[in-house]
């Protein structure tokens, strides 16, 4: 009594301090912090004890992201200026551009022209001192900005292959005139490279390479803004070096390439339109060159290909494996696959982090069986990238930028080897794919429904505790995925004796604190107590971490390790599956067990004391899993209403005064509601259905239940190891039937009229990852003798020399026993 009296007391001196003294505080240049008075903290507006200028100072944008090439405006919410006042933005404590104030005193920041991606913090100043205003807004991949602010380039085919055999004719653009503001607008080229400090050394591998995105000229300046263009492109004599770039539309009152202002942006793009007139007169010649030149090239640049990971061995794995692997969109069974790079396959993943050392990506694709296509096999397959198309921290330096350094390295070089040219077989031979033999998949723990949890050694058992608890907790890798439970409200309001999850809460090492948390139906993601708004972008790049919202019922969060935590709700129930790489065997505590391949030792206590799954009643099981209570010093969670404050605030993360149901009702025939259960709860996962089906009273949530448990026995069946024995080359003047190197496969081989097979006409993967026979080869049968002649010589050979080698072991051994015998003569005498 004692204590809710205390809590009581502090919740209203929160509300007196707010309406008699936050006048006294301001947030200015203390965003983020609770001061002693009031908060500038973000949850101060759910808490209702916000200083009084709080929304003057920790501003908030409209739109609150952008494309990473800039020009867009962001309108500063609950600020309004006088209409000739001033207003500078500070990007990044070091960008400083002049924003503008409307007619009506809106005042705007424009954002900047960067080199990276993710949440971007500036401040502004309306004295030109003091820059004590700030706020963030999210700085993205071009190909994820919204198109609508976008430059469209119409034709894009006819773009990219202007100036080859039978692509001419003229070019044309649109774009949304009424977002440029003005009546006359200029349309402008950028060029982008990569130089080596102030003199081009094109992509060399030194550290001190430097990104650049600059004005190259002009193609149309005081044209009126009708939001289409049209131009026949002569080729350029002065910039022709400059090979992939951007269109840009200003209003015409902007100077010629004035940086970061407003405007809009083209996609970037290979500017064959743009190019010397030797590309014109022959395009496959000129290509076929360059070609050559970016072959040298590779050759000098550190070897990328020993740091990526392996690919998953097939479809259902890549597309299971969320953690470290996401849908590359240019080529998703979802979307028709439309897989331009990449004919052939349905399906590519590409991997999610950037190699450590070089920043390299890794591409995998599939073909409509599910297998994993190699380059090997066909041009379409599966090609690594020198540069991650996502780039990779901390960005802004080659070969990290965002999307650019990857069609420097990349992409130019297909359009050269393999689009305007037909020599692919020297782009593949620098982008071989890495196939999948030391591929391991990651092992996966789930809670769902009322709530029941899988480990990741396959136990299972429901655990009904209130509060907040450790699903994972791996100190050494310094990793931590927490979960908030609450108690069930039955459909006439009373509260069941049984929990669901409302939230979880995560972080690695020192990446931004996510936490998922359950609205009503739908999901919410805050990024450090602050809640992440998801109406214009469905990824984010964060802190050591990736959020990827496809939609409002289906979060999945990426860590740097290849952790995946996804969030799926449904009828108002979530569920909760971790993905842990191997690395972590051995590695993991919490309600999720060992992850040791022992299902035994899962229910492991904090004190180290393991209680038998054999035979542990549900009070036992109770009894663990209340042990794995997370302390409020290592809490994750977001405490941002009184309800949250009341119930896991302020009280212990475990409350010991509920007390679940330990057994189930009985299934009697005169419940109206056992019927309809029996019908619907059949097959696997029957009994979690009808648990949560009787505990809730809720045919709807004991039915999510039994689909969140068969969706999890096919994210266990995707997951399953499986055993790859390498790919294998075709014969010289041969054929191979089959691409397919996966446990049980066979391939046969044969030759071309006018040759013999030499080696094995077939051969099949072993279950240690071996093929049986040897390789084939084919010769011609006037060959055929000298072949056989030529291993009749070296079995001669290989033969004289074990005979030599006996020989010459007899004779030691003979060496050896006469001194031996002298010895023993000169004992005796």
């Amino acid at each position: 009594m004692r204590v809710n009296l205390r809590q009581t007391i502090f919740l209203c001196g929160i509300v007196l301090i707010c309406s008699t003294k936050a006048a006294g505080q301001t947030c200015r240049g203390k965003c983020g912090d609770i001061l002693e008075e009031c908060s500038c903290h973000a949850t101060c507006a759910s808490l209702l004890n916000c200083c009084a200028d709080y929304n003057q100072s920790c501003i908030l944008v409209t739109p609150h992201s952008s494309s990473m090439l800039g020009g867009r405006a962001l309108r500063i919410l609950s600020l309004v200026l006088h209409p000739n006042g001033r207003l500078l933005c500070r990007f990044k404590g070091e960008i400083v551009r002049e924003g503008f104030i409307d007619a009506e005193g809106h005042a705007h920041c424009i954002c900047p022209l960067l080199y990276e991606t993710g949440w971007i913090p500036f401040d502004v100043s309306t004295d030109g001192i003091n820059f004590d205003r700030s706020g963030e807004y999210l700085s993205v991949h071009p190909s994820k900005a919204d198109p609508a602010f976008e430059v469209a380039l119409v034709n894009a085919t006819q773009w990219q292959y202007y100036g080859t055999p039978n692509t001419a004719g003229r070019l044309k653009m649109t774009w949304n005139s009424s977002l440029i503001g003005a009546d006359k607008v200029n349309i402008e080229l950028w060029g982008y490279r990569e130089f080596n400090g102030s003199t081009e050394a094109g992509m060399n591998g030194s550290s001190s390479l430097r990104a650049e995105l600059s004005y190259l000229y002009s193609l149309g300046r005081d044209l009126v803004n009708t939001g289409a263009f049209s131009f026949t492109p002569e080729c350029s004599k002065d910039y022709s070096d400059w090979e992939l770039g951007n269109i840009r539309i200003t209003a015409s009152s902007k100077s010629d390439g004035a940086r970061d202002v407003q405007g809009l942006w083209s996609g970037g793009h290979v500017l064959a339109w743009h190019l010397e007139q030797a590309f014109r007169d022959d395009s496959a010649a000129w290509a076929k060159n360059k070609c050559l030149q970016w072959d040298n090239m590779e050759k000098k640049l550190p070897n990328f290909l020993s740091e990526l990971v392996d690919c998953p061995c097939t479809l259902t794995q890549a597309r299971a494996d969320t953690g470290r692997f996401h849908t590359d969109y240019s080529c998703d069974i979802e979307s028709g696959s439309v897989c331009t790079y990449h004919p052939g396959s349905v399906h590519c993943v590409g991997a999610i982090q950037a190699s450590p050392m070089l920043g390299s990506g890794q591409k995998c694709c599939y073909d409509s069986t599910g297998a994993l296509v190699l380059t090997g096999d066909s041009t379409g397959g599966s090609t690594p990238d020198r540069a991650h198309d996502w780039g990779s921290p901390p960005y802004r330096e080659p070969p990290r930028v965002p999307a650019y350094s990857h069609w420097l390295y990349d992409v130019m070089s297909f359009y050269y080897c393999c689009l305007w040219s037909d020599h692919c077989h020297i782009y593949l031979s620098q982008r071989p794919s890495s196939g999948c033999r030391n591929y391991q998949p990651p092992k996966a723990g789930v809670v769902f429904g009322d709530p029941h949890f899988i480990t990741f050694d396959s136990l299972n058992y429901t655990f009904n505790g209130k509060g907040e608890y450790y699903l994972v907790s791996s100190p050494d890798r310094e990793l931590s995925v927490q979960a908030r439970t609450e108690r069930l409200k039955l459909k006439n309001g009373t509260l069941a004796r049984a929990t669901r999850l409302s939230s979880v809460a995560m972080r690695e090492k020192t990446s931004d604190v996510i936490e998922v948390r359950l609205a009503e139906d739908r999901l919410q993601v805050l990024r450090n107590q602050k809640v992440l708004p998801l109406t214009e972008q469905r990824w984010m790049d964060l802190h050591r971490a990736f959020v990827f919202v496809p939609s409002p019922q289906n979060v999945t969060v990426m860590f740097l390790s290849g952790v995946g935590v996804e969030v799926r709700v449904h009828e108002g129930v979530m569920a909760v599956t971790v993905l842990l790489p191997l690395e972590f065997a051995n590695h993991t505590w919490g309600l999720l067990g060992r992850m040791n391949s022992d299902p035994s030792d899962d229910m492991l206590t904090k004190q180290g004391e393991v209680i038998s799954t054999a035979d542990a009643t549900p009070e036992q099981i109770f009894t663990f899993g209340a042990g794995w209570n997370i302390s409020k010093t290592f809490s994750l969670f977001t405490y941002d209403s009184k309800y949250l404050l009341d119930t896991y605030g302020f009280p212990q993360s475990h409350d010991a005064a509920f007390v679940p149901a330990f057994s189930l009702p009985p299934e009697t025939p005169d419940d109206p509601l056992v019927a309809d259960m029996l019908t619907t709860c059949r097959g696997d996962g029957a009994q979690f259905c009808k648990f949560d089906t009787l505990t809730t009273r809720s045919l709807a949530v004991g039915n999510a239940t039994l689909r969140a448990y068969q969706n999890l026995q096919a994210l266990m069946e995707a997951l399953q190891p499986v055993v790859s024995c390498g790919w294998l080359p075709t014969p010289s003047n041969g054929k191979k039937n089959g691409t397919n190197y996966l446990k049980g496969d066979a391939l046969s081989f044969s030759c071309s009229d006018g040759y013999i097979l030499y080696g094995s006409t077939q051969r099949t993967c072993l279950v240690d990852g071996t093929w049986t026979g040897e390789q084939p080869y084919c010769i011609t049968e006037d060959k055929v003798g000298f072949v056989l002649g030529a291993v009749g010589s070296l079995s001669a050979l290989v033969t004289m020399g074990v005979m030599i080698k006996l020989h010459n072991r007899k004779q030691d051994r003979d060496r050896k026993e006469k001194r031996d015998q002298m010895v023993t003569q000169e004992q005796t005498c």
